[in-house]
């Protein structure tokens, strides 16, 4: 099977009568690519960036993307809350998604011993899951909000590449697989400090003038930082979702 990666150039390739059945695109930039005459039946698109900014994606001349965002907050409710832009409902949104990860908490302790190590397609494990939003919450409330040089718990999961993170030491982060329960004490501090923090927060501090923590010059505010955690508690909330829905379903097969 061949393999690209990222070093080779693919942008403005043309692909004629190709046979790209069964291909597997993950971290891919796809952006503007055009598709005409093609066979897509069966294809499973996870684009979390979707419903940023402008973008559309169109399908036989129709913009599924507002039908895909009506569809996700349908499917799990509270969502749409995310972009919350008061005191109030950002308290409101960050209660819901407490208890949408409390019950999914649950539902994977009610599971077979294991269950949270386990990756499916190569995806991060539910545990994994966890980790890492340890890390988002130390980046997006620690570092850009806060403003702490070091908040980073070494239990944090990175991103791939993430050794290009400019001032990110990679040597702070666990070097060995912690326990899950381990994962699970950072993890409820973590979301005690989003909690306590939103308790006191006011409308001229969601205003406040903060720094991107992945690139300095790019202005944002404690508002904007706020909105990327909902986001990153949500789209990981549905990935564990989907992974754990995969994990049962072969255990009844």
């Amino acid at each position: 099977m061949a393999t690209f990666t990222r070093s080779d150039d693919l942008q403005g390739a043309e692909f004629v009568d190709a046979n790209l059945r069964g291909a597997r695109f993950v971290g891919a930039d796809l952006s503007d690519v055009v598709m005409r005459g093609v066979q897509v039946e069966r294809a499973d698109i996870d684009a979390p960036w979707l419903f940023d900014g402008e973008s559309f994606l169109r399908v036989n001349g129709v913009d599924v993307i507002p039908f895909v965002e009506a569809e996700l907050n349908r499917r799990f409710p509270g969502r749409a809350d995310r972009r919350a832009e008061d005191p109030d409902g950002l308290r409101a949104a960050w209660a819901t998604l407490e208890r949408i990860w409390a019950a999914t908490l649950e539902r994977v302790a009610a599971m077979p011993a294991g269950t949270v190590d386990v990756s499916v397609d190569g995806e991060w494990s539910f545990a994994q899951t966890l980790r890492h939003l340890v890390l988002a919450t130390d980046m997006w409330l620690g570092r850009a909000i806060l403003e702490i040089e070091q908040p980073f718990h070494p239990i944090g999961q990175t991103d791939a590449g993430a050794e290009d993170e400019p001032g990110l030491d990679m040597s702070i982060f666990a070097t060995v697989t912690p326990s899950y329960a381990e994962v699970l004490e950072v993890r409820a501090g973590r979301v005690a400090m989003v909690r306590d923090f939103l308790v006191a927060v006011t409308s001229d501090k969601l205003a406040a003038t903060r720094k991107n923590p992945h690139d300095p010059e790019y202005p944002e505010t404690t508002l904007s930082c706020l909105h990327v955690i909902l986001e990153e508690e949500w789209e990981h909330h549905r990935y564990a979702v989907r992974d754990l829905d995969a994990i049962e379903a072969k255990s009844d097969a």
